[in-house]
């Protein structure tokens, strides 16, 4: 059974379109910020709210795919952090199983979890496969970490840190602000959905 197949069976189409969607606005968001080269991503707005509305497992494949799809588009790198979106979107899901989408509040706690989750997984990428270069608005925060001393894997670690907790943060309030936005009928469906995969 291929990942289609998967995912048809394991997503109503409702769910598979709402995925679709956030995969556009994850590359048309990060693709501008990217081109800005602003230090905060914003590619995982899509990603948190497929997790939040539909379950760890729906947000974990947006993610997987926004990458890999944004790789073969026009950034490579995108492909290499898959992993990291995967987690991402997977920890969203699992932060709103515990509530932590219900307040603004509690939405700012679950941008920390997500970012100490994506630390863990973005770090080793970053300093194995791109010697902690990958040409984001972050780097200046490693280069500036480097010319007061810090060795290379600290750097990178309080780059990764710094810049996912702004991003991770500001991402995890807008997608609250989104979900209050939405027409209950449409949360309903998507919670509706997470229940039997659940």
């Amino acid at each position: 059974m291929g990942l289609s197949d998967r995912l048809k069976s394991g997503f109503s189409t409702f769910t598979l379109v709402f995925i679709a969607v956030a995969i556009v606005i994850n590359i048309a968001v990060g693709q501008l910020v990217s081109l800005l080269k602003l230090p905060i991503f914003l590619d995982s707005i899509g990603t948190i709210l497929v997790g939040v509305l539909a379950g760890p497992w729906a947000g974990a494949i947006t993610g997987l795919l926004t990458n890999l799809i944004w790789g073969l588009i026009s950034s490579p790198v995108a492909a290499a952090f898959a992993p990291v979106a995967m987690v991402i979107g997977f920890m969203a899901g699992i932060c709103a199983r515990y509530g932590l989408f219900k307040t603004w509040w509690l939405a700012l706690v679950a941008g920390v979890v997500i970012t100490v989750f994506n630390a863990v997984v973005a770090v080793p990428i970053r300093l194995y496969m791109f010697g902690g270069i990958t040409g984001s608005g972050a780097d200046f925060v490693t280069s500036y970490m480097l010319a007061l001393g810090r060795d290379l894997f600290g750097s990178v670690v309080i780059t990764v840190f710094t810049s996912n907790l702004l991003d991770k943060v500001v991402s995890a309030l807008l997608v609250w602000g989104l979900i209050k936005a939405l027409p209950g009928r449409t949360t309903s469906r998507l919670s509706r959905s997470e229940a039997t995969l659940s």
